[in-house]
């Protein structure tokens, strides 16, 4: 076991390397078979597969959160105040959000809790970048499988798992020059869940206004039908097979074997396919505590959200066995909204009360003496964001 001053410890379940440290025989030890949630409260599977808003287009969805907002602002005088709520990041992870950096910013032990990464720049040629790409793999002692993300980006674009030198050459011919991706060790657990935190400047203990646990879709073979087959056929996954035919088309006329599951999605984001659940009511006093101590230790964090894995949910509650995989700042969602159990009403009112946060926080920290980027620097990062997630390599 590996304990930390901080009272966290992170079992071997979730602290190990996954499989194999290399070569091309690693694809055994993908996540992708094996015991369903292991780990994880069980699946209500007796709610409605997809909330009739789940899935709306994000412009009409969010139009009444941005109507709040610009009463928001007129109230605080301050029209970007979230880009305010957290001092210790570039617009406070709002916009324009580094991975890197922000992951950089937890001190002390809570580093103990990160799974291990490296940034890696796109050069201007292939080869160039998957030395500097294997360096960064040797240094941190890992083999494949391993995680790739953009190092700019939201939603889960772009990240993709490697199972060998041949997908990380894929990934690097098809990621943008000029932009920055992580390679990071997988945390092979069935277990993630999305922890979304605030605390007000000035409070020794802050909250947390969410928790979502995250369910990764899969489809159980009966030794008949194809891998197309049985997506088509789920009540769920038949809803969603744009988000897996594409990430899985190298075997989607393979028949899977009789009981073998096979896991249709990697990111554990809602618009990639994976399966929301509100966990709000497993939220505890010891849980809160550990996330506290993480928020201390990047310094001016007032409020985001860690995702994390693990392999035993009671031990998340404990505040300890859990490995963080990305933290988001001011940018980061509530997202149990996307429970499909979740009414329209419910999602509102968690979306309006994060806003609300955000703002009065900024409008707090103004007042301490941070003052909001300005305007112009602002739409430049989201820009920037904007065209460099268009053009990232498919999403696994």
């Amino acid at each position: 076991m590996q304990n930390d001053a901080a009272g966290l410890t992170v079992p071997p379940s979730a602290a190990a390397p996954s499989g194999p440290q290399g070569g091309h025989g690693a694809a055994s030890a993908l996540p992708h078979s094996g015991s369903p949630h292991a780990g994880m409260p069980a699946l209500d599977d007796s709610a409605a597969h997809i909330s009739w808003f789940e899935f709306a287009p994000a412009r009409l969805f969010y139009l009444p959160v941005v109507a709040y907002c610009a009463w928001l602002a007129l109230r605080h005088r301050g029209a970007i105040l979230p880009t305010n709520a957290n001092p210790a990041l570039p617009y406070s992870g709002f916009v324009g959000e580094s991975k890197f950096e922000v992951l950089n910013q937890v001190q002390g032990p809570a580093r103990q809790l990160i799974a291990p990464y490296r940034r890696i720049r796109r050069m201007d040629t292939d080869a160039a970048t998957l030395d500097a790409a294997r360096t960064a793999m040797t240094s941190l002692d890992l083999g494949f499988p391993i995680v790739a993300k953009p190092d700019l980006g939201m939603r889960g674009a772009g990240v993709q798992l490697l199972k060998n030198q041949e997908d990380l050459q894929a990934y690097i011919r098809d990621f943008p020059h000029g932009g920055d991706f992580l390679l990071q060790e997988l945390i092979d657990a069935e277990g993630e869940a999305g922890v979304f935190y605030v605390r007000q400047p000035g409070e020794e203990k802050g909250r947390i206004l969410s928790l979502t646990l995250k369910y990764f879709p899969r489809v159980t073979g009966n030794g008949k039908m194809t891998l197309r087959q049985l997506i088509d056929t789920d009540p769920r996954a038949g809803q969603l097979a744009h988000l897996y035919l594409d990430r899985h088309r190298n075997r989607l006329d393979t028949v899977i074997p009789k009981g073998q599951s096979v896991r249709l999605a990697f990111a554990g984001n809602h618009c990639r396919g994976t399966i929301f659940r509100n966990g709000n009511d497993y939220i505890t006093d010891a849980m809160t505590a550990s996330f506290d101590r993480i928020a201390h230790s990047i310094g001016e964090f007032f409020v985001g959200r860690f995702d994390v894995r693990f392999g035993d949910f009671s031990a998340l509650q404990a505040g300890r066995g859990y490995r963080i995989i990305e933290i988001n700042g001011a940018g980061g969602e509530a997202t149990h909204i996307w429970d499909s159990r979740t009414r329209l009403h419910e999602a509102y009112a968690t979306l309006m009360t994060q806003f609300r946060h955000l703002y009065e926080i900024g409008a707090q920290n103004r007042a301490r003496g941070f003052a909001p980027p300005r305007l112009k620097d602002f739409l430049k990062a989201w820009t920037k964001e904007r065209k460099l997630t268009a053009n990232y390599p498919v999403t696994h």
